[in-house]
């Protein structure tokens, strides 16, 4: 039998999370290798300081660090419930994969008791989209659905309302209190207790009540006052003293039939019984005809009322189909727009680098321009020399003539490969633009379809990431390379210059 039980105290504070992470964690009460956390933990250690800060990190991403900071929930089963640790940890695993999906949670499963229990502790705010988490009571009751189906799936028991654990029905006036103190107090000082009485009151006024009017009348007699509306779902009876009681907490504590429908079917009754007269003479005999038309009747409203039964069962099943649908898909969308960002990252990165190429080949057309400046320099200096007949001998200006060709060619050749290298550059850096800009496009158009793994492509474009870095390497290589051969020749005409005057 597992009980799951949502703790909604002091949960507005960091102190509050720290000091519940620590409690779930605590050494005595688990082990290590009875804890489990659920989404991103950047760390190889687990202990409480690293997970609050964890949680608190989550929290300052997204720009949520107010309100609710956590969700505390409490798995437990019975003593008597055949069910080891190790299960009761994937009990918990699984439960929290599939209602808290997208964020953090961690799970321990404490044995310091007589019962085995698990403790779910849960970031308020998603890695995945940084929205906030809520339960409404609906929510409640889906997750009790969830519980007595896993349950069910493992072969354990099912809490069924009235009954206790070994099966057995809960005997009426039976005392049941979710708190220890409260149940002490019904068990040893009922006589003491302003519950117990009002109980006591209702149950005798309602055994010959008729109506709604005359059970408030007798229980004012009693010395209770009874606040019955239609705009309120509960009963609320009140002393003379002004202390107040629900039905449904009289229901709850003695496992009493109070409620609004409980007790008009009561009246009901009352009424009937008193309708009945003593002098069975006067009773109309009735046909066998009518005998089976009312038997007739019967089934077929008992058909009619089988058939609605199992529609509505229809119903409910497709509609928690469409809800698991639904949450499949959100997880999905999560994980497309994690891909989006890494993919925008990485186009990020490929702008980067084409600005700096970019930034590359204007300083090598500087370069390359002083070259071209300093080779019309030596152009004119030999025309210079040509015109001087007299002033230098054959030989040194064939010697001239020869040093000029051979910085031109080179200028040449340098100029070509300039020119060559700082094109592909941009060529291949507008393509991987375009690649990438490409990839973007894609990763959206997986979005709105749904079908695609995002995983994987994360994964390639790792790979393809890596092997533009290493072709940045080469890249970079290649330009330190290109600079220094052309200082040389820079170096080498001035120094022909200052040789020439």
């Amino acid at each position: 039998m597992a009980i799951n039980k949502t703790i909604n105290k002091r949960t507005n504070s960091h102190g509050a999370m720290r000091n519940c992470i620590e409690y779930i964690l605590r050494e005595g009460k688990t082990e290590q290798h009875l804890v489990h956390i659920i989404g991103p933990y950047p760390y190889e250690k687990v202990n409480y300081d690293l997970v609050y800060q964890s949680f608190l990190a989550e929290k300052r991403l997204w720009g949520k660090d107010s309100g609710r900071m956590y969700f505390h929930n409490v798995i437990s089963w019975h003593k008597d419930e055949k069910i080891t640790p190790e299960q009761a940890l994937e009990f918990g695993i699984e439960f929290a994969e599939k209602w808290f999906a997208g964020f953090q949670t961690v799970v321990s499963v404490h044995k310091d008791k007589d019962h085995i229990h698990c403790h779910i502790v849960t970031n308020s705010v998603s890695y995945e989209n940084g929205k906030k988490l809520h339960n409404s009571r609906k929510d409640l009751e889906r997750m009790k659905r969830l519980t007595n189906r896993m349950c069910r799936e493992r072969g354990l028991s099912i809490a069924e309302k009235g009954k206790h654990f070994d099966g057995s029905q809960i005997e009426n006036g039976e005392v049941t209190a979710w708190s220890k103190d409260k149940y002490n107090l019904f068990r040893n000082h009922a006589k003491d207790s302003y519950v117990a009485d009002c109980a006591m009151a209702v149950l005798n006024v309602m055994e010959y009540c008729t109506s709604r009017e005359q059970f408030i009348r007798e229980m004012k007699n009693a010395g209770w006052s009874v606040n019955w509306t239609e705009k309120r779902k509960h009963i609320t009876f009140q002393n003379q003293e002004g202390k107040k009681v629900r039905d449904s907490n009289l229901s709850k504590t003695f496992h009493l039939k109070i409620s609004k429908g409980e007790l008009e079917d009561e009246f009901i009754m009352n009424k009937k019984k008193t309708m009945v007269s003593t002098d069975m003479t006067q009773l109309m005999p009735i046909s066998h005809d009518t005998i089976d038309k009312w038997k007739k009747l019967s089934q077929e409203q008992a058909e009619a009322l089988s058939n609605v039964t199992a529609e509505r069962d229809e119903l409910l099943k497709a509609q928690t189909k469409d809800r698991e649908l639904i949450q499949k898909c959100m997880e999905r969308i999560g994980e497309f727009r994690e891909g989006i960002r890494s993919l925008s990252s990485e186009n990020q990165k490929l702008q980067d680098e084409l600005q700096k190429l970019t930034e590359e080949n204007q300083k090598l057309q500087i370069e390359l321009s002083k070259t071209q400046n300093i080779s019309q320099y030596l152009q004119r200096s030999n025309d210079d020399l040509r015109n001087r007949n007299g002033l230098l001998s054959r030989k040194e200006q064939e010697q001239l003539e020869e040093r000029i060709r051979d910085i031109q060619s080179q200028n040449c050749k340098l100029e070509k490969l300039v020119v060559m290298s700082s094109v592909e550059a941009v060529e291949v850096a507008l393509e991987k633009k375009k690649e990438a800009e490409q990839k973007m496009r894609n990763a959206e158009k997986q979005e709105r379809l749904a079908k695609k793994n995002v995983e994987t492509t994360v994964r390639k474009i790792k790979k393809q990431t890596q092997k533009k870095v290493a072709m940045v390497k080469k890249r970079e290589e290649f330009w330190k390379y290109s600079f220094w051969i052309m200082t040389m020749v820079v170096f080498a005409s001035c120094w022909f210059k200052y040789f020439i005057i």
